[in-house]
């Protein structure tokens, strides 16, 4: 390392001395605009502004440059004007001596015999200096003169001139480069047998290459090679270059070096600082759509940061431990240093000199030589892991069965998993033997999380696993668990399945103190009768699984082609539930809650009907499936509470209490109370006249936490709840402790059977009057349709009734 640097230093100081003969004309720099290359007089007659109003760059027509002739008298004939080479599409030099005035002017694509080695570009005046009266130098189309860092006038030969300097600079660079090259591409992969050797080769060879490229274009010593690739075209190129060096920069660095060594975030960081590089070099390179200053500007920052970022990725690394690291922060120590210098000189933050762009260039040399070493270091370790990677095959070998049926098999119930049953059902296909598939679900596994915790909700499924694993062993068939509360049986047709099954759906299980009964949904569709391949199979099952549950949950359905016509007929009317909106086809029905004994007219609930324009009248449980649909269905809702909130300020009170069915979906949603309550004020109506209907099953989906403080702040505001349909659900005594509800509506089943003798029905029925009674809460009967069924409803002490016997539901504008 400190040889590396002595070597550098050594380099840098060659052309120091040298330097100090030549003539620095940005001095007391002043320019003007003319309209074109004009003639002699004209440029010299021009008025020239000096100092920080002289202009940069000419959108149209020349910027001419009046240089400094007052110090050119020790210059012997042959001496010229040299300049850092930018984009233009002419330059031109007028220089007037004493015997007259003399113009060169040269285009971008003609600038054979006016380059010199370390980028530039040069006139030769034939002229002592102590003849030259005035020097002027004009660009047509330049980028901008801020970009020509350089512009002196130095003698042709002798100490101030640069060009042995950089031929032998540019030689030693060359030469060094391209034996490292060598080295990688002949000897290194004879030597280096290694598999996965050209994941870092390639980075390097990259990274060497583009750095030759890159040198010998920036340098003009390809212009030896090919004339034309000098000045302006050198420069675009040049642009490309430093934008895909950035890129492979990174990219060899972060190949080089073990990520896992790195936090995350630093491999992520330098791709996107690569990806970054070569669009900044696109960009720079057609000087469009950022102008070129700012281009410029970019691509040496990011250029800079990239350099940075890898130093400090680097540090990172060898403190981790990286000893590939340390090769590269040994060969890349010199180039960060002189990289970082370059981005200060162009930045204008460092004088301007030959010496910084000798000792990158040297640095470059010296780094190739380090990371073919560090390339050689790596590849000696991967050989090492190669070894220990053959000594580990066999162990290996023996536990990738292991690992395969692991990768098979739900972890908690040990029955196959979805991977698993997919492989199954595509066996059993092919086999040609017909089966049938069950998919069973299970209901209410949520609301046991919910009471007895997830340990709960595990213990059934890992017995409900049990139960259907000893089916499908008893069966021949298969089980797995192919979803959270989802399993799939696959059982032979020639096999008694259903009496199997009878004894899991209604089974009980049991978790420490706690009891309960499995109640399962199950669709079931048979190949090749229903299906003749898998995905087909399993939509169809899904199907009838589906249908089980509108249902009532707890009962098996088997696939019939009617389902999927009902499936589509739903899907069907979604669409149309769109347009139904558009055109009003909705309607509100109120039917009253009266009392039982007065008849008196206690309230109303709304009631939703879709006039269908081919169905006619439907009720909501001929298009459910719209209701759930997560599009149309808030917008129906919305609907629903718009129409009852101006029926009830239209009615003045005369209707007395409205209630209106609310779904999951309505009262989940953030800020679903003060909605509600926002649209109250909006159409006057008191919070009090508002009675907010739910089912149990609004409680029992997905955001039920939701709906619950929902409710609760609608209750705070005065609204007032009902539980509907009391007395069917899962837990609906759970419920009316969690809820502040008003009114508890017993189900029709109850209301149906009080007359059948039916003592079950009375007896729960005179249960909830009781209990609604003790709580304070108001009970209303629903479907109640006969005179008989009022009068034993009195009986038992139900004070309030709803149903055909006191009012058909009638469309709310005639209520």
């Amino acid at each position: 390392m400190k040889l590396g640097w002595l070597v550098l230093l050594w380099l840098s100081a060659v052309p120091l001395s040298a330097q100090g003969q030549s003539i620095d004309l940005r001095t007391r720099l002043c320019g003007t605009i003319l309209a074109d290359a004009a003639a002699p007089m004209t440029v010299r007659r021009a008025t020239y502004r000096c100092g920080t109003a002289a202009p940069t760059a000419a959108a149209q027509g020349w910027l001419w440059l009046r240089l400094d002739a007052t110090r050119l008298q020790g210059l012997q004939p042959g001496w010229r004007v040299a300049f850092d080479q930018t984009r233009f599409r002419k330059v031109a030099l007028l220089v007037d001596t004493v015997e007259g005035s003399r113009r060169t002017v040269l285009d971008h694509q003609a600038l054979d015999g006016h380059w010199a080695p370390g980028g530039r570009l040069f006139f030769t005046i034939n002229q002592p200096g102590t003849a030259v009266r005035g020097l002027y130098l004009g660009f047509a189309g330049i980028d901008d003169l801020s970009l020509i860092r350089r512009l002196d006038a130095q003698p042709a030969d002798g100490p101030g001139s640069t060009d042995a300097p950089w031929l032998w600079i540019m030689g030693l660079f060359t030469g060094t480069v391209l034996s490292a090259l060598c080295y990688n591409l002949v000897i290194g992969p004879v030597r280096q047998r290694v598999q996965r050797q050209w994941t870092y080769r390639r980075w390097y060879v990259l990274w060497a290459s583009l750095s030759l490229i890159y040198g010998l274009i920036w340098s003009n010593v390809a212009g030896f090679l090919a004339p034309g690739l000098v000045g302006p075209m050198a420069v675009r190129v040049d642009y490309v270059l430093v934008g895909l060096l950035i890129a492979v920069g990174n990219g060899f660095f972060f190949a080089l070096v073990d990520e896992e060594r790195l936090p995350a975030w630093m491999p992520r960081g330098g791709r996107l600082l690569g990806y970054a590089g070569i669009v900044a070099g696109l960009v720079a390179s057609i000087g469009a759509p950022v102008p070129p200053v700012p281009s410029d500007r970019a691509l040496n920052v990011l250029a800079g940061i990239a350099t940075l970022w890898v130093g400090l990725a680097g540090m990172v690394a060898v403190w981790r431990g990286s000893r590939a690291a340390r090769f590269y922060l040994l060969g890349w120590g010199p180039v960060i240093a002189m990289l970082l210098a370059r981005l200060g000189r162009n930045l204008g933050l460092v004088p301007s000199s030959d010496s910084i762009d000798m000792a990158t260039f040297s640095a470059f040399a010296f780094e190739a030589l380090v990371l073919s070493l560090a390339i050689a270091d790596r590849f000696e370790r991967l050989r090492h892991e190669r070894d220990q990677a053959r000594t580990a095959r066999d162990v290996e070998r023996a536990e990738a069965r292991a690992i395969r049926l692991s990768a098979q098999t739900d972890f908690l119930t040990g029955l196959g998993n979805r991977q698993r049953f997919q492989h199954d059902v595509t066996r059993l296909i092919a086999s040609s033997h017909g089966f049938t598939l069950y998919l069973v679900d299970m209901d209410y596994l949520k609301q046991v999380n919910d009471r007895l915790g997830h340990a709960g909700g595990d213990a059934l499924l890992r017995q409900v696993g049990r139960m259907l694993a000893d089916v499908a062993e008893e069966q021949g068939g298969f089980a797995a668990r192919i979803g959270g509360d989802e399993f799939a049986l696959l059982l032979r047709d020639d096999m008694m399945t259903g009496p199997a099954l009878d004894q899991v759906q209604g089974g009980t299980w049991h978790f420490a103190e706690e009891r309960g009964v499995i109640s399962l949904s199950i669709g079931s569709a048979r190949f090749p009768e229903d299906a003749d391949t898998p995905d087909l199979l399993y939509q169809n099952a899904d199907l009838a699984l589906y249908k089980a549950k509108r249902l009532g949950r707890g009962r098996h359905q088997s696939y019939h082609p009617l389902l999927r016509v009902d499936r589509r007929a739903q899907a069907a009317l979604a669409n149309d539930a769109e347009a139904a909106l558009q055109n009003g086809e909705f309607r509100l029905f109120l039917q009253p809650i009266v009392d039982l004994a007065s008849r008196r007219v206690e309230g109303h609930e709304a009631l939703l009907r879709w006039q269908h324009p081919i169905y006619g009248l439907m009720a909501p449980s001929q298009f459910e499936t719209v209701l759930t649909n997560s599009t149309v269905a808030p917008r129906i809702q919305a609907w629903v509470l718009e129409s009852a909130l101006a029926h009830l300020r239209d009615a003045n009170g005369s209707i007395g209490r409205l209630g209106v069915n609310f779904t999951s979906l309505q009262l989940a949603e953030p800020g679903a109370a003060r909605r509600v309550l926002d649209r109250l004020a909006h159409h006057g109506v008191a919070p009090g006249l508002l009675c907010v209907e739910v089912t149990e099953s609004v409680m029992l989906d997905r955001g039920a936490e939701a709906v619950v403080q929902t409710l609760h702040e609608l209750s705070a505001a005065g609204i007032k709840l009902a539980l509907d349909d009391f007395g069917t659900g899962f837990a609906s005594l759970i419920h009316l402790r969690r809820l502040p509800i008003d009114t508890i509506k017993i189900d029709r089943s109850f209301t149906a059977g009080v007359v059948e003798d039916d003592q079950g029905a009375a007896a729960i029925i005179h249960a909830i009057v009781s209990l609604g009674d003790d709580l304070g809460k108001a009970v209303v009967a629903e479907g109640v349709e006969t005179e008989a069924q009022a009068v034993a409803l009195r009986a038992l002490g139900c004070r309030l009734g709803q149903g055909y016997l006191y009012g058909m539901p009638r469309a709310a504008a005639a209520a």
